[in-house]
């Protein structure tokens, strides 16, 4: 295994956004062309699958946020706000039709890839990590989360109900 048409385009796609995410950590994403030139770089396209089926596989196949053409089972990819690509975070909103398939696939299966990628498989796994690590909230660090119970004293002597029917008898 090792040359492009040993393992399926749309693991190819996925190892050539990994590396591109490897090499520029700090990128949210990357353009189709830029995809297109790192695995045309890798030598894992041929001429005809990138003039045939490359284009689908970014616009759709593999993208989870977008209506898929034919396949339902591949999440891969992930369609930013700016429309660029970037690989799949579990939990990343998913477009409906795709909602249906049993097993989606999110990753390459490392036995159906080049010994030479595999790692990547683990370096997804650290990179997933820290990613979820830095987007999770720290009630801490919120203020307006940090006032709730604030007030609780000022009407520990009086039931919400209370409260309310004295107000509108004040009223009549």
């Amino acid at each position: 295994m090792g040359k492009h048409s040993d393992f399926r385009l749309a693991d190819r796609l996925w190892i050539a956004v990994a590396l591109l995410h490897r090499e520029f950590p700090n990128s949210e994403g990357f353009s189709r062309d830029e995809i297109r030139r790192k695995i045309d770089e890798l030598g894992l396209v041929t001429g005809e699958e990138r003039k045939n089926s490359v284009n689908p596989h970014l616009g759709q196949h593999l993208v989870a946020n977008e209506t898929p053409s034919t396949t339902k089972k591949y999440q891969m990819l992930f369609k930013t706000d700016r429309g660029n690509l970037r690989l799949y975070h579990p939990g990343d909103p998913t477009d409906d039709a795709r909602k249906s398939h049993r097993s989606p696939k999110f990753v390459p299966k490392r036995d159906e890839i080049p010994t030479q990628y595999q790692p990547l498989l683990d370096w997804y796994s650290e990179w997933i990590a820290k990613e979820q690590k830095a987007r999770a909230v720290n009630y801490d660090d919120d203020p307006l989360i940090r006032l709730i119970g604030s007030g609780r004293h000022i009407w520990a002597d009086e039931h919400a109900d209370e409260y309310v029917e004295n107000l509108r008898r004040e009223d009549i």
